[in-house]
């Protein structure tokens, strides 16, 4: 059987190429999904393929009709159709061979953008498994618009109605997972139209998980509307008055309510394959330990309604998944319990008692867009202690925040994180949403360095300090304690600054590096100056027209986007926003690791000079080049790191080394709440810089 199905799918194939239809297409295709990918590329300074599978569905939807019109409306035109019929072949041979043939040529044109791909991995830190999992994503569409076009071109003779019609079912399967379509449908429909639209599943594995469901999706409706071609070809030569006939129609029947029941009931199937670089969907070690190692039950209740929009029933299956599996992680001890407050009194009573509140959702009915509600959010009960999320709106840091949520339950007693304050110092205050952050996971202790000369910070009950850009030159007595505190394995998370803005003023003065001879004796030397970023900075508002607002790009406002080395803090991170940030210079490449750096269209800028936007000007005449902006000081050397140090900095560098850790960032506005609200990846370096700083990896 395999045999005669090789042999139509290469007459198949070998037909396209017999035609320059096939190159013009082929042409089409790729000069405009590498145009509309590259000006994406461009735009976000982001070396990601995504740009183009983004384009994919609506690409395909264009292309695959007019790639399948022909296969089999062109053999019925010209009664070739017969003929193959008549030769050693069944319906079923010519159906799967045609389909083959299809998306092989389907294939032969996506190939097209792998030299884009191999540029992207050539010349940047792209992830080749992500990349990986979304040209398998590709094959699984391509799979599914040609076995649409085969249908629409098995059940007519013109070629132009067949390329209609799967044109028009194509963008029917696209439509259905938008809001704009299920925004005005009853959520249980809308919710099903989305779970049976391309986009759904599609997105799923160009992020580079994929997912059995995903797969089983793609196969199955490939396979249904195979089926459907299948008896649109065997009932032109069946008469329908025969039992042949009718058990044909029932089996096609049953097979397409199947397809369709297997797609709404496969979302309690599990099972997928993470291909990502970090394995960015797959629990982390850290919490597989965490979970592994509870002594007593934990309990998750997931609060959810019935009925969401469709647009959160996708995160919904995301964080079932998470949740099923840190249950199967937890050797029983972690139990995952989904109730639904519409549903009983009870229920709601006790999510509101535990702090769970609805959430308000926009709803097209009735012509008009109403206000529901609907519940979905978390609670977490172990023995006495409970933590909650209100309202689950995101999944891409949900992980972290429940292992740390189980981290402070568990935990015998939580770190100490001490902030100093002093010589012009920021007050933890200035940063409300950090330390909201850290309310669940650490205890907090106060010093005034500048008031208090006389008391030890101990690394016994203190993990570590926070010390935000002190603006006055520390006395001896003060960097004494600190070095006294990290030479007996401290930690502290350092920020620096060159200058600091008047609040009423667009004005920068500069100040004095009180941190400097600390700095200096563990390899970090403060530069001059306040970091410009032509190539990747934020944008401001700078003015009005009329009633639009100017908006230009800010230089003094970098964007980090790239992470300079591979660290527990930093990972998983797609970029930093500063303002008027400091940069550093390395003198201890053994112990001081950059963490995040600048492009190389940066450079230094003096603190004199203006620093609103509209007088910033690009002609600046200091070197350019990246600069770093944030380090990570780590002196427990292995033996293999202690031969390096000797190795390349003198046998001095690799003595006595010292146990306690350093981040030090050349920026103290990058906590403050705006950043943080502008940019949540800020916050979430410094809890990471927190947890690693405390030895908790």
């Amino acid at each position: 059987m395999m045999h005669r199905i090789w042999i139509v799918a290469r007459r198949e194939l070998r037909s396209y190429f017999d035609h320059p239809t096939a190159y013009i297409l082929i042409v089409a295709f790729l000069g405009l999904a590498l145009f509309l990918a590259f000006r994406q590329i461009y735009l976000n300074k982001i070396a990601t393929l995504r740009p183009l599978f983004d384009l994919l569905p609506w690409l395909m939807a264009m292309f695959v009709p007019a790639i399948t019109m022909r296969s089999l409306a062109e053999e019925k035109r010209n009664r070739t159709l017969e003929w193959l019929l008549a030769q050693p072949l069944r319906e079923s041979d010519v159906v799967v061979g045609k389909f083959l043939g299809d998306w092989l040529f389907l294939m032969v044109a996506v190939a097209g953008t792998v030299p884009l791909a191999l540029g992207l991995l050539a010349l940047s830190d792209a992830d080749p498994g992500t990349m990986l999992a979304q040209y398998a994503g590709a094959a699984l569409l391509g799979a599914h618009y040609v076995g649409m076009g085969l249908w629409a071109s098995s059940v007519t003779r013109n070629q132009i109605t067949a390329f209609i019609l799967a044109a028009m079912l194509s963008f029917v399967f696209v439509l259905v997972g938008l809001p704009v379509v299920t925004l005005g449908l009853p959520p249980a429909i809308g919710g099903t139209l989305a779970r049976l639209s391309v986009l759904s599943h599609f997105d799923n594995v160009a992020r580079g998980v994929i997912d059995l469901r995903d797969v089983l999706y793609f196969a199955s409706m490939a396979g249904l509307f195979l089926v459907l071609a299948g008896f649109a070809l065997s009932r032109e030569r069946l008469s329908k008055q025969r039992g042949a006939y009718r058990r044909l129609r029932l089996g096609t029947a049953v097979t397409a309510v199947g397809v369709i029941v297997l797609n709404l009931l496969g979302g309690y199937i599990r099972g997928r394959l993470d291909l990502t670089r970090e394995k960015l969907y797959t629990l982390s070690p850290g919490t597989r330990t965490l979970v592994g190692g509870l002594k007593d039950i934990l309990q998750i209740k997931l609060f959810v309604s019935s009925e969401l929009p469709p647009e959160v029933q996708l995160l919904l299956r995301d964080v079932r998944d998470l949740l099923a599996d840190m249950q199967r992680a937890s050797n029983g001890n972690l139990r995952v319990v989904e109730a639904n407050p519409d549903a009983k009194d009870e229920v709601r009573q006790e999510a509101q008692t535990l702090g769970i509140v609805p959430t308000e959702f926009n709803v097209f009915r009735d012509n008009e867009f109403q206000v529901k509600r609907g519940w979905f959010g978390l609670a977490l009960l172990y023995a006495n202690e409970r933590r909650v999320i209100p309202s689950v709106d995101r999944t891409d840091d949900l992980e972290f925040r429940l292992a740390s949520f189980i981290n402070s339950m568990t935990a015998p007693s939580k770190p100490t994180v001490m902030f100093l304050s002093g010589f012009g110092a920021k007050n933890i205050f200035e940063y409300r949403l950090l330390g909201d952050a850290l309310d669940d996971r650490y205890q907090t202790r106060y010093m005034d360095l500048e008031r208090d000369s006389t008391s030890r910070i101990s690394p016994d009950s203190v993990k570590v300090v926070f010390f935000a850009a002190p603006t006055q030159a520390l006395p001896p007595h003060a960097i004494s304690r600190l070095r006294e505190y990290l030479a007996a394995g401290g930690s502290a998370f350092l920020l620096v600054e060159n200058a600091t803005i008047s609040p009423q003023f667009p004005v920068a003065s500069g100040t004095v590096g009180g941190l400097d001879p600390l700095l200096e004796e563990w390899g970090v030397v403060r530069k001059n100056g306040m970091v410009f970023d032509l190539r990747s900075h934020a944008n401001v508002t700078v003015g009005r027209t009329g009633i639009f607002s100017v908006v230009s790009g800010y230089p003094l406002w970098p964007i980090v986007g790239k992470a300079a080395a591979d660290h527990p803090t930093t990972r998983n991170l797609q970029n930093l926003s500063l303002a008027w940030a400091t940069a550093f210079a390395i003198n201890d490449s053994i112990r001081v690791l950059p963490l995040w750096r600048t492009t190389d269209a940066a450079g230094l800028r003096s603190v004199d000079l203006p620093i609103e936007p509209n007088f910033f000007s690009a002609d600046v005449a200091d070197e350019r080049g990246a600069q770093v902006v944030a380090v990570a000081v780590d002196p427990g050397l292995s033996p293999e790191r202690a031969k390096a140090s000797a190795g390349s900095n003198g046998a001095d560098s690799a003595s006595a080394p010292r146990r306690g850790r350093l981040i030090v960032v050349g920026d103290a506005d990058f906590l403050a709440d705006q950043f943080v609200r502008s940019n949540p990846q800020n916050l979430i370096f410094a809890a990471n810089a927190l947890d690693w700083l405390a030895q908790d990896e």
